[in-house]
């Protein structure tokens, strides 16, 4: 592995240092660093990227455990998505009835999608339990219901969340 020993004037013969490779490892290589590291601009991880654990005794896999899609939004009156990642559009089936579908498609059906759902008014009855069925690679449905009567209900706060493999 080179290193280029950069001064105060420079890198002779590069007029744009923005365009300079200061440090190439191939994998067998590898690269050790110590302290912290300052990282700017977008940068990509790759799929075998891991990061230690608090005690440092185990490893676990970046790219496994991102949330792949999320989604909060109101579904009393006007459904009215408040913010998403990776959500193209969700679809109102009804009373506490949805269809989110993902942007860009899971690999299989094989992803967990989780949903919850409330009003924050206090009272114990105006929350709902969220059941998650019908999963395809780009979208699944959400059923809505109050605990008390089972009845369809829809909330001013949902939320949504999408973990598994992208395609």
């Amino acid at each position: 592995m080179a290193l280029t020993k950069v001064g105060k004037e420079g890198i002779t013969g590069v007029s744009n240092a923005s365009n300079a490779t200061f440090l190439t490892a191939t994998s067998a290589e590898g690269v050790t660093l110590a302290g912290t590291l300052a990282v700017t601009g977008v940068h990509t991880v790759g799929t075998n990227a891991v990061a230690t654990s608090d005690g440092g005794a185990v490893t676990t896999s970046i790219v496994q455990g991102l949330t792949k899609a999320w989604a909060d939004f109101d579904s009393t009156g006007t459904l009215a998505i408040r913010d998403s990642l990776n959500v193209s559009g969700i679809t109102d089936g009804g009373t506490g009835n949805f269809t989110i579908t993902i942007n860009n498609d899971m690999a299989n059906t094989s992803y967990v999608a989780k949903a919850q759902g409330g009003d924050h008014v206090g009272n114990a009855d105006t929350y709902a339990v969220p059941s998650c069925h019908d999963l395809i690679v780009g979208a699944f449905q959400i059923a809505l219901f109050r605990p008390s009567n089972s009845a369809a209900a829809d909330n001013s706060y949902v939320g949504i969340t999408v973990h598994g493999d992208l395609a």
